[in-house]
Order: structure tokens, then C-alpha cells, then sequence
């Protein structure tokens, strides 16, 4: 069972609040919420891109069986699956705002990442290190020696 955030709700307000907010995000592609819901449906939001990548009949009437709409569940396998085709995960953003007046909860933005109107630019890539080609065993351990510390003698009479 995975660790989740209980949000002071019961377990059918609260699935249904992260259904209506993932739904609303997909939509508009940028939503402003608490920073323990931002991270509740951030996990959520990426699960149901992944599905939305992976295309097949199953994962659609999973991600139908989730999001709400028909227009949020054709943009998730069209449009979103398309722009994420190359990246491997971390499909949104969050961002720290403000500080709610009423209650003085920390707010925050949760977009998706790679879209017009970003509030924030995505960081380029860290590019690979350069490959080098394998060593063979008989050089590895030439050079494992060459750059160990001597070994020291030890003799019978230190015991």
C-alpha cells in the first residue's frame, strides 16, 4: 500500500476532490491549490500522462476511469502524450506562491512543464558524460596497481 496524503478528508471527499483537480489541471494546464494537495496531485497528474503515453485500449479506460470529461481524457492521449513523448517522467512543476490570507496555508501553482506561458523555463538537459571505451582486465589491473599504495612487508617476528 503506498503512502498518500489524508488532505482532513474522508476517502471518497478526498478521491474525489484529486479526480476534479487532476481533471482541472489537465484542462487548463496550470492550477493554484494548497502545497500538500500540489503534491497529491502531481503524483496523480503524471500517472495518468504515463497512461496517456502508453495508449493502448487498457490504460485509456484507466485513465477514464480516473479523469473527468471526455475533452480532458482526449487531450491527455493526443496532445499530451505528444509533447511528452521523449521525457521519461516529471511531467509537471510546482511553485511556491503566497501565503493564504484566511488560514495562512502555503500556496501554490502546479503546471505542466514544456507548454506555452510557463511561468517558470524548464532547465536544459545535463548532458551524458562522455562514454570511454571499456578496459580490458590486464590494463585494469595494471593500472590498480600503478596507482595503489605499496603494499607493506610483514614479517613473522611483528606477531
Amino acid at each position: 500500500m503506498t503512502k498518500f496524503r489524508k488532505l482532513g478528508r474522508p476517502t471518497g471527499h478526498r478521491m474525489s476532490m484529486l479526480r476534479t483537480m487532476v481533471s482541472q489541471l489537465v484542462k487548463h494546464e496550470r492550477i493554484e491549490t494548497t502545497v500538500a494537495k500540489a503534491k497529491e496531485i502531481r503524483r496523480l497528474a503524471d500517472n495518468m500522462v504515463q497512461l496517456g503515453k502508453e495508449g493502448s485500449q487498457c490504460a485509456a479506460r484507466r485513465a477514464a476511469s480516473f479523469v473527468r470529461g471526455d475533452d480532458v481524457l482526449h487531450k491527455l492521449f493526443t496532445e499530451l502524450a505528444y509533447r511528452y513523448k521523449d521525457r521519461a517522467g516529471g511531467y509537471t512543476r510546482l511553485l511556491r506562491t503566497r501565503i493564504r490570507v484566511g488560514d495562512a496555508a502555503p500556496m501554490a501553482y502546479i503546471e505542466f512543464i514544456d507548454r506555452e506561458n510557463e511561468l517558470r523555463q524548464a532547465r536544459p538537459p545535463t548532458p551524458q558524460p562522455p562514454q570511454r571505451a571499456p578496459l580490458d582486465p590486464w590494463t585494469r589491473s595494471r593500472l590498480s596497481r600503478q596507482f595503489a599504495p605499496p603494499k607493506e612487508e610483514k614479517s613473522g617476528s611483528d606477531l
